[in-house]
């Protein structure tokens, strides 16, 4: 008897040491994530553009995934106060958080600010919006050039309200300023949301804002002046910048990053999960009935999008000042 459990000892003992080990969550099979709900954090307060698409997301995230996602919202220091902990965060994929363009890029280059571009795994950027000037209504300015003309009478007159310091809002405003020979004040603030209030209510002159902003405001605000090549479908009778002699093309890109610790398999994942939803045609049609360009930059183009892009921006940081 004694020898026989000693021998079922000593065989157990060698299969432990042959017998593979459990599989870590982080390295099994990614098809099968999710199998529950996940958590979108907004680096943002509620009612800008990250969040509108994050709901639109939200609305058909069941239909690709089986389980729902909830959204929360950690606004702060114009998105950096959510992405500098953002690798705090769990790497199992059950946590991801919104991203943007340029802000990550810009607010690393003007000082310490809890996280480096690098620092951050985007996963997926699925749309962008062109930057837009935004007066009431009822303003005294019915053209661009009709409020240039008060900004060259009267410098630094003209508040901006804008998402953000070191923002995609922020980077046009320096870039009208410079190629318009005028000094006009940008006011930033937590996100889109608080910036289209502080414009309707009269707190500023006028708004830096996003296109998107006149699809949510409907006939409250008028739009001066968008960013984008060409005009926009959803807004056919609003000149771009360029067909006012001004050479500037600019915006934000949105997407979703994930923790550093998140490992290749879940992270392709959720990069797929984020590209089904973009093809989904109930979500396409909310956001380009929004006003939203879709884009469709996954993760294994992300290295080089994220080097074309830092590299474009990094040009675009001397009219803010950065790096000089």
């Amino acid at each position: 008897m004694t020898i026989t459990i000693r021998l079922a000892t000593a065989l157990i003992g060698a299969l432990a040491l042959v017998a593979p080990t459990a599989m870590p969550a982080a390295a099994q099979d990614a098809t099968a994530f999710p199998d529950k709900a996940m958590n979108y954090i907004i680096p943002f307060d509620a009612g800008g553009e990250s969040d509108v698409s994050a709901r639109f997301q939200q609305s058909v995230w069941a239909k690709h995934t089986g389980h729902d996602v909830v959204v929360q919202y950690q606004p702060g220091a114009g998105g950096a106060q959510a992405w500098s902990h953002l690798n705090d965060l769990d790497g199992d994929g059950y946590t991801v958080m919104g991203i943007n363009l340029p802000h990550t890029v810009l607010q690393p280059m003007e000082g310490k600010v809890g996280y480096k571009t690098e620092d951050l795994t985007p996963v997926y950027y699925f749309h962008y919006t062109p930057n837009a000037i935004f007066v009431t209504a009822d303003s005294e300015y019915e053209t661009l050039a009709q409020l240039i003309d008060y900004a060259k009478a009267n410098p630094g007159m003209v508040t901006f309200a804008g998402s953000g310091a070191k923002s995609a809002n922020n980077l046009g405003q320096a870039q009208l300023d410079e190629m318009a020979g005028i000094t006009t004040t940008y006011v930033p603030f937590s996100g889109t949301g608080p910036s289209v209030t502080a414009v309707l209510g009269k707190q500023t002159v006028a708004g830096f804002n996003y296109a998107t902003s006149a699809m949510s405001q409907g006939d409250a605000l008028r739009m001066l002046a968008v960013a984008a090549e060409e005009r926009m479908p959803a807004f056919p009778d609003v000149p771009t910048f360029k067909e006012l002699g001004y050479d500037i093309v600019g915006g934000a890109y949105r997407g979703v990053a994930v923790p550093a610790s998140t490992p290749e398999p879940l992270r392709q994942r959720i990069s797929d999960i984020i590209g089904e939803i973009n093809a989904d045609p109930e979500f396409k049609k909310k956001m380009e009935d929004g006003g939203f360009v879709l884009t469709d930059i996954g993760y294994g183009e992300m290295p080089a999008f994220m080097q074309k892009m830092t590299a474009e921006y990094a040009e675009g940081a001397k009219a803010l000042g950065i790096g000089q």
